[in-house]
């Protein structure tokens, strides 16, 4: 069984686990269902839920008055090893010391996004070799007992006389810890055979593929389904964008055999990445309709080949809803519980007895939290590890007279300040 399929472990540094082993109280939640609600957590895991003012509070409290209680997001499509590389000058420095320190920021901004477990490309082979992932397996060290993070090993080349370093080198990395083979596929001579090795070593060694695919070649697509029907713990494709410019009936023939063989997609709303070629956005309803598991990632953030790339889960739910048409309750569902399910990570509810992988975010409903998530509050097994809070001004005016206020200390005003008004917390 991979580390993917595998129920998140606690962590190994002391202090974490103290923490983990705590009560914590999140009182006056509301949820998705319209209730009011306090959920205490203990150990890591949701131990009640009850009505609000119903839990007693032995530990910490946090009141999440005006907010709206959800499943933590995933993240399924992250490149570590790239990531926050747009504004360095000159060629994107693969040295072990700025890799880690990419990846561990990056990571740390989607968690603040609400993301508590990431899965991260990371390119191995070419001059570089097995650097890139060492570093970024140093970074899922650092953020232990902050956010869960996944490696896979992205060889370049796996056919031919030039392949062959490449396929030593995806087994190594699976020995050194990559939870997850992949790659790309459509940039090999013989994407059949590349799929047929990547499937060769994860069937050795039980771990997840996650294949970079464009998914504009049918017959490409067809070799791919009937090469990994059946195999466990499973296999995700993305981004898929080409899927969306076949002819309807080739598109949806390819959607049929993808539910057929267990192969999930995971789509990126936000952009594409330096895996795949096209931009744009794969047809989810077509895939949700035949049967398709589809998740949804952030893919590349603020590289060459999304230079501002956000990484934000609930913004790439926004675009489903708004673009994609899918209702918010199936927005957000693609980037957690999708997302998670891709991912293999056990289900989360707001129940108890579920993990305590929670975000929450300030608003009433779904629908407005996906238009307007700005502050939030992020859990990660049990104790809260991220914290976003905006607070917008609004100078005095006839206009803002009936916005909701909130009482804010006196405080001289700076020199040339405009007149101060109503404080909305959003």
């Amino acid at each position: 069984m991979s580390a993917d399929s595998k129920q998140p472990q606690p962590p190994e540094d002391g202090a974490a686990t103290t923490a983990d082993s705590t009560s914590l109280l999140l009182s006056r939640a509301r949820l998705a269902d319209g209730r009011t609600v306090d959920v205490r957590l203990v150990g890591g895991r949701i131990e009640a839920v009850g009505t609000a003012g119903s839990l007693a509070a032995p530990g910490a409290r946090v009141d999440l008055t005006g907010y709206l209680l959800l499943p933590a997001a995933a993240e399924p499509h992250a490149h570590a090893d790239t990531a926050l590389s747009a504004d360095t000058p000159g060629p994107v420095s693969y040295a072990p010391e700025e890799v880690q320190r990419r990846a561990t920021e990056a990571a740390l901004l989607q968690l603040g996004h609400g993301a508590t477990a990431l899965r991260a490309h990371v390119r191995i082979g070419d001059v570089q070799g097995l650097g890139p992932l060492e570093a970024v397996l140093q970074a899922r060290r650092s953020l232990r007992g902050l956010a869960d993070l996944t490696a896979v090993a992205v060889p370049r080349l796996l056919t031919g006389v030039a392949g062959a370093d490449g396929l030593a080198m995806l087994r190594d990395a699976v020995k050194m810890g990559a939870g997850v083979v992949g790659g790309c596929p459509d940039l090999d001579p013989d994407p059949a055979g590349y799929v047929e090795a990547v499937l060769g070593v994860a069937a050795e060694h039980g771990v997840p593929v996650d294949l970079h695919t464009d998914g504009d070649d049918p017959a490409r697509l067809a070799r791919l389904a009937a090469m990994a029907g059946g195999l466990r713990p499973g296999v995700t494709i993305g981004p898929c964008a080409g899927l969306s410019r076949l002819p309807s009936d080739a598109a949806h023939r390819a959607a049929d055999r993808l539910a057929a063989a267990g192969v999930a997609v995971v789509c990126l709303p936000q952009g594409g990445c330096g895996g795949t070629e096209l931009r744009g956005a794969a047809p989810v309803r077509l895939l949700r309709a035949a049967g398709v598991r589809v998740a949804a990632g952030g893919g590349t953030l603020r590289d060459v080949a999304n230079p501002v790339g956000r990484g934000d889960p609930l913004e790439a739910a926004y675009l489903l809803a708004s673009l994609g048409g899918l209702a918010p309750q199936e927005a957000y569902g693609a980037v957690g519980a999708e997302a998670r399910a891709v991912m293999g990570l056990p289900e989360v509810r707001v129940e108890a007895g579920f993990p305590a992988e929670l975000l929450a975010v300030r608003g009433e409903h779904l629908a407005g939290v996906l238009s307007l998530a700005y502050s939030r509050i992020v859990v990660h097994r049990g104790r809260v590890v991220a914290r976003t809070s905006a607070v917008r001004e609004y100078c005095d005016s006839a206009a803002a007279l009936d916005l909701p206020r909130q009482a804010r200390p006196e405080r001289p005003p700076e020199p040339g300040s405009p007149p101060a008004g109503p404080v909305v917390r959003s």
